[in-house]
């Protein structure tokens, strides 16, 4: 399914080049990009990061460490995934673009020798064969699929135990929304049902090659033990999408055509809910509660 590389751990040390480490600044991005005849195009997201400062800055808040197996998505021209290897991890990285995953093992090789990297060309929306160990996610996403991705490697991966992403500002607030607020809607429970989210930072649209037309933060999760199995969450989900596709309706209305017009009161009475509430008034646990009292039935 992939291109691969695995390079022995030997010993790192923080002084392994220069000033800024081995990473990558603007003329060694733009370099690469020439090189490969890589154009950035927004239909795959590529915005290259390449400032030093926010590349160890993102590592830091993720608290990598050298016993940890990382995965990373979209890595492109590898800003990131050095600033990962140079703590120690074992990087499995996940590329869409054949070019760029081509590349990417001897970009690792030539900054960080003792790198432990694995490079895998694939679409980080449909993968599905992934290193189980996998405990954290830390990626630079591209703005319109980055729910999408993020949402199915924890699906995949339930071993992660926390995420550090940068994404679009809004993206990133409704990940981390809670009930009641103007950012919550479906992506915050989903997102809820893994662990709790939190931004953690802003990030200036000059540190990336092009400079994006939106703003960008970086937001985190910390994993806790999921509300229930599979199959519940199927349901919760499915009752969230049918609640927030409406969002003013109260969501007697809105999961009325799920649950039948006919009994979709009582269900959510069953459940200690109130049937004239709307869907982003409710947390995570009311809409599990629904579920659970929707699976017993």
């Amino acid at each position: 399914m992939g291109v691969g590389m695995t390079i022995r751990w030997m010993t790192w040390s923080p002084f392994l080049a220069s000033d800024k480490g081995g990473l990558l600044g603007a003329t060694e991005i733009r370099a690469l990009a020439s090189e490969l005849g890589v154009v950035p195009t927004k239909k795959l997201g590529q915005n290259f990061v390449h400032d030093a400062n926010t590349i160890r800055r993102i590592v830091a808040l993720a608290g990598v460490n050298s016993s940890e197996h990382v995965l990373e998505v979209g890595p492109g021209l590898g800003s990131l995934s050095l600033g990962l290897v140079e703590t120690g991890a074992h990087v499995t990285a996940v590329e869409i673009d054949p070019r760029l995953a081509a590349r990417l093992s001897q970009t690792v090789l030539d900054h960080v020798p003792q790198a432990r990297l694995d490079v895998v060309r694939g679409d980080a929306l449909s993968i599905t064969d992934l290193p189980r160990d996998i405990s954290v996610l830390v990626a630079n996403l591209p703005y319109n699929t980055s729910v999408p991705i993020v949402l199915h490697l924890l699906r995949l991966l339930p071993g992660i135990e926390r995420v550090m992403v940068m994404v679009q500002a809004e993206v990133a607030e409704r990940l981390a929304a809670s009930p009641g607020t103007k950012s919550y809607g479906g992506p915050s429970v989903k997102a809820a049902w893994f662990g709790h989210w939190s931004i953690a930072g802003s990030v200036s649209r000059q540190v990336f090659w092009p400079i994006p037309n939106v703003d960008s933060l970086l937001v985190g999760m910390h994993a806790r033990e999921t509300p229930g199995d599979d199959t519940l969450r199927g349901i919760v989900w499915d009752l969230v999408d049918h609640a927030f596709a409406t969002r003013r309706k109260m969501v007697r209305g809105a999961l009325s055509g799920y649950l039948g017009a006919d009994r979709v009161s009582d269900v959510i009475t069953q459940a200690g809910l109130n049937p004239q509430a709307r869907g982003e008034q409710w947390s995570l646990d009311e809409f599990v509660a629904l579920a659970q009292v929707v699976q017993a039935q």
